[in-house]
């Protein structure tokens, strides 16, 4: 099914019609695409076609199907279109007999998520930067009503699609866009993940403000964000890089963090975990072969990052609109 198909159902009123366009949008930039999109379409049709006898969701490691479901030939095309998405950052995955193991692991996140959060179930859902789908799976075993990812790096969103391909989640979308491209669906989602998203943002009191827009009045948002430790309603700003990622605009306290939510329209704010990142949670494998957190630390002292800043720790606050 395409993506206008897809999103051409009555379970999105009353936005279907903006969401039909943007999906239309998105296949047409996708099917003239001749780089990157062409030649991972080319690869999915290689994936083996087969529909297996059962899966997990609910598992740690997200399951499909078992090594008996396929020849010996079709386990090597399907291992090659995998290999052929390399890097895989988020998982992990078993997909017939095949363990994708990603740079992170992602189930230690949603662990952490799970049994905090509103339930799941008959809720709409969304996902920002849902990179390959893992979450969204997870989510799936919890029926909600919808859950749609937002996924821009082609890379990452042709990931859930050879994945989408098999496990056939119902209700699960995903569109290959920026959360800053998708349109204000004014008070339409029940709950908002935006997971590893926040500090990559130049004016993060804006996109909280986008979010709590789309939020039901009976909405929860779920915010996990690199933060600096301290008491203090202070933020700080790396420049030129931080951990290597050029892209890394500003790390708040908690408490200057719960303020940004306040400002933008958030109540009932609470801090549910933090977390330093430890290379048990990140870290180079045969699937993700560039480098990882132990490349991003500074050798002599690993509580810092290369650039003297302190290293990874992050937090998860629950809020909800006002």
């Amino acid at each position: 099914m395409d993506l206008v198909e897809q999103f051409n159902t009555e379970i999105f009123e009353p936005f279907r019609d903006q969401l039909v366009a943007l999906a239309r949008k998105s296949e047409t930039n996708l099917v003239g695409e001749t780089g990157k999109a062409a030649a991972f379409r080319q690869l999915l049709k290689d994936l083996p076609d087969t529909r297996p006898a059962h899966r997990d969701l609910a598992a740690n490691q997200v399951r499909i199907g078992s090594r008996a479901d396929l020849s010996a030939v079709e386990r090597d095309e399907l291992v090659a279109v995998l290999k052929g998405l390399h890097p895989w950052r988020k998982g992990p995955f078993d997909v017939f007999g095949t363990a994708i193991d990603c740079e992170w692991r992602s189930d230690l996140k949603w662990d952490r998520v799970k049994n905090r959060i509103v339930p799941l179930e008959n809720r709409k859902i969304l996902d920002i930067g849902s990179n390959s789908g893992y979450y969204l799976f997870r989510m799936a075993d919890r029926d909600p009503k919808l859950a749609i990812g937002l996924e821009p790096y082609l890379t990452f969103y042709f990931q859930f699609q050879a994945l989408q391909h098999f496990f056939r989640a119902p209700r699960v979308y995903c569109l290959p866009i920026r959360f800053d491209d998708f349109p204000v669906l004014e008070g339409y989602f029940d709950t908002i993940f935006c997971m590893g998203i926040l500090y990559h943002s130049r004016s993060p009191l804006d996109m909280l403000v986008r979010i709590r827009r789309q939020l039901s009045n009976t909405g929860e948002l779920v915010l996990e964000t690199l933060i600096v430790v301290g008491e203090d309603d202070m933020v700080l700003c790396p420049y030129p890089r931080y951990a290597k990622m050029k892209n890394v605009y500003f790390l708040p306290t908690v408490r200057c963090l719960a303020g940004w939510l306040q400002r933008a329209g958030f109540t009932n704010i609470r801090c549910v975990d933090v977390t330093a990142t430890t290379p048990e949670e990140q870290r180079k494998t045969e699937w993700m072969t560039f480098e990882s957190l132990s490349d991003y630390l500074a050798p002599e002292d690993p509580t810092r990052t290369i650039e003297g800043y302190p290293a990874p720790v992050r937090a998860i606050l629950l809020a909800e609109p006002k």
